[in-house]
C-alpha cells in the first residue's frame, strides 16, 4: 500500500484524497483545519511514496518557494492554469528538474468524484513510464490513461475554463443552445490553435484532456467558471461573483494570461480575448456583437 500525500484542502484536493484512499494510504495537507483524521503536517508527508499537488495556480510559485519536496519525488500535478506567463509544467520543471513529474487532466467534477461516480482521466508525463506508475493507484471508479503530451493536457485543462466562462455568459444571456454549441465548438478550435503553437498535439484536444474536459466544464452549473459567466451576464461585479462563489475560479486569471500570451505571439484567440475584456468591464452584449462580426 503506497503512501500518497495530497497538498491542497480545497474541493479538488479533497476529491483526490477520497479517490486515492480506496487503494492507498492517502493523506491530505492543508493550511486549513479540515477536521479529518487523514490530515497530516507537511513534515509528516516527507516520507511519502507519491505526492499530488492541488494548489491553486496563482499561489503555486510562492508555495513551491516556501515548501520543498524531495528532489527526486514522484509528483502528480493537479493544478491547472497559467501564472505570470508560465505554464504549470514550466513552473514545476524549474523547481523540480530531477523529479518524476506527471500532470492530471480530463473531465472530472470534484463533487462527482467524491460520490464515486465513474470517469476517465489522462495522466500526462514527458516520460511515459512515470505516467504509467500512477495508473494502478487510482480507484475502481476512475479509468486513467497515460499520455506523453504534457503541453496538450495542460493547455486543455487551462483553456477549457476560459471557454466555460464564455459559455456561462451565453447561458446567462439566454442566447439558446445553438449559440452555446457554436461557441463551445469554436472554443475547441481556438484551444487547439493556441496549443499547437506551443507544441501540443492536435489529437490531445479531441480526447479527454481537450474536448472531454471542455464539454463537461462549459455545460454545467457545477462548473465554477460557468457560474462566473452567468454572473457576468447578469452584470454583477466580478468581486461580487467570486465572493458568492466562495471557491477559486481558475478561468478568471487564466483568461488574462492566455490573452496576453496570444497577443505576444500573434495567435488568433477571439473568445479568450473577449472573455478577458469582459472580466475587465466590457459589456457582454458588445462582446457578442464583436464575436459575430470577426
Amino acid at each position: 500500500m503506497a503512501k500518497i500525500s495530497i497538498f491542497g484542502g480545497g474541493a479538488w484536493g479533497s476529491a483526490l484524497h477520497h479517490a486515492f484512499k480506496e487503494k492507498n494510504q492517502s493523506c491530505i495537507i492543508s493550511r486549513k483545519n479540515l477536521n479529518s483524521p487523514f490530515q497530516i503536517s507537511k513534515e509528516e508527508a516527507q516520507d511519502s511514496d507519491y505526492f499530488a499537488v492541488a494548489i491553486k495556480t496563482s499561489a503555486l510559485i510562492s508555495w513551491l518557494e516556501s515548501f520543498p519536496l524531495p528532489k527526486n519525488a514522484k509528483i502528480l500535478v493537479a493544478s491547472k492554469g497559467i501564472s505570470q506567463g508560465l505554464f504549470v509544467s514550466d513552473i514545476f520543471s524549474k523547481f523540480y528538474p530531477l523529479a518524476k513529474l506527471s500532470f492530471l487532466a480530463g473531465p472530472s467534477f470534484a463533487k462527482e468524484v467524491i460520490q464515486n461516480l465513474p470517469c476517465a482521466l489522462n495522466i500526462h508525463s514527458n516520460n511515459l513510464e512515470d505516467a504509467k506508475e500512477w495508473l494502478p493507484l487510482f480507484p475502481s471508479f476512475i479509468k486513467p490513461y497515460a499520455n506523453t503530451d504534457v503541453m496538450g493536457g495542460e493547455i486543455g485543462g487551462a483553456y477549457k475554463n476560459v471557454i466555460a466562462i464564455a459559455s456561462g455568459i451565453c447561458f446567462g444571456l439566454n442566447l439558446g443552445d445553438n449559440a452555446k454549441a457554436s461557441l463551445i465548438a469554436r472554443g475547441l478550435v481556438e484551444m487547439c490553435r493556441f496549443g499547437q503553437f506551443f507544441g501540443a498535439k492536435e489529437e490531445t484536444f479531441l480526447g479527454l484532456s481537450g474536448a472531454g474536459d471542455l464539454f463537461l466544464t462549459a455545460n454545467s452549473t457545477l462548473s465554477r467558471n460557468f457560474r462566473v459567466g452567468i454572473g457576468l451576464a447578469q452584470n454583477k461585479k466580478l468581486e461580487t461573483i467570486l465572493e458568492e462563489l466562495g471557491e477559486v475560479a481558475e478561468g478568471v486569471q487564466t483568461s488574462k494570461e492566455i490573452y496576453a500570451l496570444a497577443e505576444k505571439n500573434n495567435i488568433y484567440t477571439p473568445i479568450a480575448k473577449e472573455v478577458s475584456l469582459i472580466l475587465d468591464g466590457k459589456d457582454p452584449k458588445s462582446s457578442l456583437m464583436d464575436l459575430m462580426k470577426n
